[in-house]
């Protein structure tokens, strides 16, 4: 890999999109465990400066110089102030809402332009994803010139938090008597923290992208608890966060998301390292047993027990240990540059770790029992709970953002297949600031044979993953002309639609396709899309569906995690078995009509 010239696969792209759909997923997979997305090193370049000086050293500079907590390059002078802390978690809300953290560049499906987010959200008459459809004042799927001026006001009143300076605060002055630099205003932040529920309310897609499940109770906190109540609640999100995620890792399907990772970090010494993880190559890439321990050992483990050890130690070099531990893990998944980039994210929970944690510990009066009320701890735990336990019990009603399951491999995902030629109507989609992706590369210049094999590298590394199985299982089984469809991976398609995605199926299941159904018109048969639900905690199966763009769901079943994990990414034995639970009648489905046999068949005749 170079600084300018990145590691294409080693294919002839004339003659390669002539193969056979998992002939070239097999050759992009195994060219993905030695060098990930291949991208060149001046890509990581651009995100590391923009990390640094637009993150780090922006947000310092923005929080220092209006708090009056000293030069920004006194990190000894400022580290620990609280008003600091807040205005660093207000900046990360603030570039995160604008797109400019998480979700954003090319490593993200953001080519050119390489932003989403104020694109999209500031522009009247973009796709609209409204969370529930049972609350009022919220029905359609356009963006009003009112949803732009609430995104719009959402970000000047952020801004306004983070530039005017603090006010004294009587609990803080108790706590910490010498300090001179108090408080952001709480009144500044009521403004925000209604904006946040409202855009929230009227679109999914913004409070996502703002990462609301994270930061809204943290503004909440900051506005209404006294000080030493802040930082314990503070401490609380932040565990519940960490552990959420670990016990997300539960399962068989975090252990195959390691691998891939680790194979696109541009970091790592040398091959031999990232083929560790895999238990054969070029045989067998289903994870080794390295992959296994680094999921679960440095993984679960850690996001588990560290975080409870931290919320509850009052012994300084446990704490410091710990501390460590975690700022570690975060610099680690920033160092791999997951296709989701949430840097901005890891570099400020591993500074909050430090602030949190070593600048207020346990056993200088903020531990857990130091709130000032029993029952105030018990309804703030029950409130960051509530998302958590309600999304690993019901995925199907909750972002598998607010249930904490960060990357965890456990995603609701999907895959479309177009008819040859439909793609390009994406392109006719109203009031849309970006063009499809293979439009956006060939705008940069490449050949269209070299943007195509760009963009089926995200389906090959899809198929790395357990769902990814399942869901080229489902496409194979369901599309009898699947090889001459055009197949891309529905989160990065996503991204081009509405500007942000995380790994979130639910951005683009049935209220997407809907929304651009109604747009654009598709003809029976032209989009097909294979969508799953994320597996609920305590089930060995996940749901999928088959939707037709223009017909709707045509297809509804499940298939075991199992058998997806045992599989490899390119199905040398065919697709995994698969349960059909529903399925539109043939002649009104006949466009998704495939051949069924064994277990399928027999489901099918069952219905019939």
């Amino acid at each position: 890999m170079g600084f300018k010239t990145g590691d294409f696969p080693p294919v002839e792209p004339e003659t390669f999109l002539d193969k056979p759909l998992f002939e070239r997923t097999k050759a992009l997979a195994l060219h993905w465990v030695e060098y990930g997305f291949g991208s060149p090193k001046m890509i990581h370049t651009v995100y590391v400066v923009k990390l640094l000086v637009l993150y780090v050293v922006g947000g310092v500079l923005a929080a220092t110089a209006t708090s009056g907590a000293g030069p920004f390059w006194d990190v000894a002078g400022w580290w620990n102030e609280p008003i600091v802390y807040q205005k660093l978690v207000l900046w990360t809300v603030l570039l995160e809402a604008v797109g400019l953290a998480g979700s954003w560049g090319p490593l993200a499906g953001k080519f050119k332009p390489m932003t989403g987010g104020i694109l999209f959200w500031a522009r009247p008459g973009t796709i609209r994803l409204r969370p529930w459809k049972r609350v009022p004042f919220t029905a359609g799927d356009t963006r009003a010139v009112g949803d732009v001026l609430l995104y719009l006001a959402f970000l000047a009143t952020v801004l306004a938090a983070i530039v005017i300076p603090g006010v004294h605060s009587d609990s803080l002055s108790a706590a910490l008597p010498d300090n001179t630099t108090g408080l952001v205003d709480p009144a500044l932040l009521y403004a925000p923290i209604a904006l946040y529920v409202l855009g929230g309310l009227r679109d999914k897609t913004v409070f996502l992208g703002a990462r609301g499940e994270q930061y809204l109770p943290a503004l909440v906190f900051f506005a209404f608890l006294p000080f030493v109540d802040m930082v314990i609640a503070a401490k609380l999100l932040i565990v519940c966060v960490w552990v959420g995620a670990g016990v997300s890792k539960f399962g068989r399907h975090f252990t195959n998301v390691v691998p891939p990772m680790v194979s696109n970090s541009p970091s790592l010494p040398g091959r031999w390292v990232k083929r560790a993880h895999y238990r054969g190559f070029p045989e067998d890439i289903r994870p080794s047993a390295l992959a296994g321990f680094m999921a679960h050992a440095g993984g679960t483990t850690v996001e588990i027990v560290t975080p409870l050890v931290l919320l509850f130690s009052t012994s300084r070099w446990l704490t410091v240990a710990g501390v460590v531990l975690m700022v570690v893990f975060h610099l680690f998944i920033t160092s791999t540059f997951p296709l989701a980039v949430p840097l901005e994210w890891n570099v400020l929970f591993g500074y909050l770790a430090v602030f949190l944690f070593l600048g207020f510990p346990a056993g200088d009066g903020y531990g857990v029992t130091d709130m000032s009320s029993l029952w105030l701890t018990a309804v703030i735990a029950a409130g960051l709970l509530f998302f958590p336990v309600l999304g690993n019990l019901r995925p199907d009603l909750v972002s598998f953002l607010p249930s904490m399951r960060q990357y965890a491999g456990n995603w609701a995902s999907a895959l479309w297949a177009f008819a040859p030629g439909a793609e390009t109507k994406l392109n006719s989609l109203p009031h849309r600031p970006a063009r499809n992706q293979i439009d956006q590369l060939a705008a940069l210049g490449y050949e269209p044979a070299i943007a195509e094999i760009t963009m089926q590298q995200t389906i090959a590394w899809r198929s790395m993953h357990s769902q990814g199985r399942g869901l080229f299982s489902v496409l194979a089984r369901s599309l009898p002309d699947l090889e001459s469809r055009t197949v891309r991976e529905a989160e990065f398609g996503c991204n081009s639609l509405i500007g942000f995605n995380f790994g979130d199926g639910h951005l683009h299941d049935e209220d997407l396709i809907r929304a651009v159904q109604t747009r654009v018109g598709f003809a029976p048969g032209e989009w097909i899309v294979v969508w799953v639900e994320s597996q609920a905690i305590h089930s060995k199966v996940q749901h999928y569906k088959v939707i037709d763009a223009a017909l709707g769901v045509v297809e509804r079943g499940h298939w075991r995690v199992a058998d997806a994990v045992e599989a490899q990414p390119w199905l040398p034995d065919g697709p995994i078995p698969l349960t059909v639970t529903f399925r539109r009648d043939r002649h009104d489905a006949s466009t998704v009509a495939g051949h069924r046999d064994g277990q399928d068949g027999a489901a099918l005749d069952t219905l019939a």
